[in-house]
């Protein structure tokens, strides 16, 4: 895959952080995974240029959403925005029930590595079976994808997200685990 010219733009991605779920009428989702397991609800949505992960256990709820609009996001539940800026970790404890643990890797590369790495990372998601969304504008490619592993108490999940003008690739993994009593 052979990107246009890129344009260079400061890093478009943010990481939200709230302690309530999101109505999904702040997305237009274009795909979704669902889990429900050990005690546990997972939800997770792709969307244009961003994913929303829902968390919830006996009561307790943790949501963490990656997207290049922020200031559209609700006010009720936000405890946290960061930018995605460089590689950055964060961890937050809910309610003394849930811990996430989000990092994040942000990279614009040139037009050659950028359509190795999209190559790669659309044949890592179809081999994976993981969620994916592609589209084009003004000739620009755009990808996101989702990857999710469960376990008895912990949801790993991989986000990636693409865009072709500005060279941007950002990597994220989510982990949103159930604190022992």
């Amino acid at each position: 895959m052979q990107a246009p010219n890129k344009i260079i733009t400061p890093q478009p991605y943010h990481l939200a952080l709230f302690r309530s779920a999101v109505h999904p009428e702040f997305f237009e989702i274009e795909e979704r995974i669902e889990i429900q397991h050990a005690g546990y609800d997972f939800e997770g949505w792709l969307f244009k240029g961003g994913h929303a992960l829902r968390f919830e256990f006996e009561g307790t709820c943790a949501t963490e959403i990656i997207t290049p609009e922020p200031e559209n996001l609700p006010e009720r539940g936000h405890i946290n925005t960061m930018q995605c800026i460089g590689e950055r970790d964060h961890e937050q404890e809910f309610a003394e029930r849930l811990l996430v643990i989000s990092s994040m890797q942000s990279e614009q590369l040139s037009d050659h590595l950028f359509g190795d790495t999209y190559d790669e990372l659309r044949s890592f998601a179809h081999e994976s079976n993981a969620k994916i969304i592609e589209r084009t504008e003004n000739k620009f490619q755009h990808m996101s994808i989702l990857d999710v592993q469960r376990y008895n108490k912990q949801v790993h999940v991989q986000g990636y997200h693409l865009q072709s003008e500005h060279g941007h690739v950002l990597r994220t993994q989510s982990i949103f685990e159930i604190i022992a009593e």
